[in-house]
């Protein structure tokens, strides 16, 4: 192929990789749309005066042997009780999301909670979030995590809004979550060794930490008074617009600890920032936290 024809090849890919990506769009779209109307004629059906739990189990086996043997595999008996299920779980087909898929809603029936899946859906919508990412955040639980320090109003609007960063509090979580590490729960590791994971598994990492997070630094050189000192991890927020500087401890956090990293932040707000950010924001991430401290 000649230099000459490779930006024509490059425009003719990104075509092709957008229109495949607008027909699986448009595909799964339907797909659920048609799952829930399978699961509105399931349940209208029972509710025509034969919703004994016999005749049920009887009517599923059977949709579920004619289905598939017709149209092939997604139609077992647990599937088509999930397509019941997300009918009665939903009932407004006004409300459901074209960038979600069956596999994300097949998790989100998991949830009685109304406002914890109302806050699912949001995140997931607005981060892209895969099915393995909803999976992860679901399990983690991001959603009990952040309503800890909320009240019934502030819960109601996180259901309904998703997470909005507002302040730099809202952006830290508390605990983190880090199960992806795979580090093992009684080992005795090093915070070198917590770092080095946290970096081998950045993608995940930058998940956990929340919105908008992007990585700047690892051991961060720093020069004060002629010594020099090494910032564990350095991030960018860009939508709170300021650097995020995070130091990481195995034990619990002691004063002189607090006392570092409020160093750190003192000099990237007087060094680093520039006048149209905000100020720095420092997090100790550690096993165990002392309130009285913290």
């Amino acid at each position: 192929m000649s230099e000459l024809a490779l930006p024509l090849h490059d425009h003719i890919r990104r075509v092709l990789l957008e229109a495949q990506s607008s027909v699986s769009r448009t595909v799964n779209t339907v797909m659920v749309h048609a799952y829930f109307e399978i699961g509105r004629l399931i349940v209208d059906d029972e509710q025509h005066g034969r919703a004994r739990a016999e005749y049920g189990e009887e009517t599923l086996k059977m949709l579920s042997e004619r289905l598939t043997a017709e149209f092939g595999r997604g139609f077992s008996m647990q599937n088509l009780r999930n397509m019941r299920t997300f009918y009665i779980t939903f009932r407004n087909r006004q409300t459901l999301s074209a960038r979600l898929s069956w596999s994300h809603y097949i998790l989100l029936l998991r949830l009685d909670d109304e406002q914890a899946r109302d806050f699912y859906i949001k995140e997931a919508e607005s981060e892209n979030w895969s099915v393995r990412e909803l999976d992860r955040q679901i399990n983690s639980p991001l959603f009990e995590r952040l309503a800890l320090s909320r009240d019934k109003v502030e819960i109601k609007a996180l259901a309904e809004q998703g997470q909005i960063l507002e302040s730099p509090r809202d952006a830290i979580k508390d605990p983190y979550i880090p199960e992806f590490l795979g580090l093992p729960e009684q080992a005795a590791y090093s915070e070198k060794d917590l770092e080095t994971a946290l970096l081998n598994n950045l993608q995940s990492f930058l998940l956990e930490l929340g919105k908008r997070f992007a990585f700047v630094a690892r051991q961060k050189r720093i020069t004060l008074d002629a010594k020099h000192f090494y910032i564990d991890l350095a991030f960018y927020n860009r939508l709170l617009r300021c650097f995020v500087l995070i130091d990481l401890k195995i034990g619990k956090p002691t004063h002189r600890d607090m006392g570092q990293m409020q160093m750190y932040v003192n000099f990237y707000d007087r060094d680093v920032r520039t006048d149209d950010e905000n100020r720095t924001i420092g997090i100790i991430l550690c096993r165990d936290k002392k309130e009285t401290i913290a």
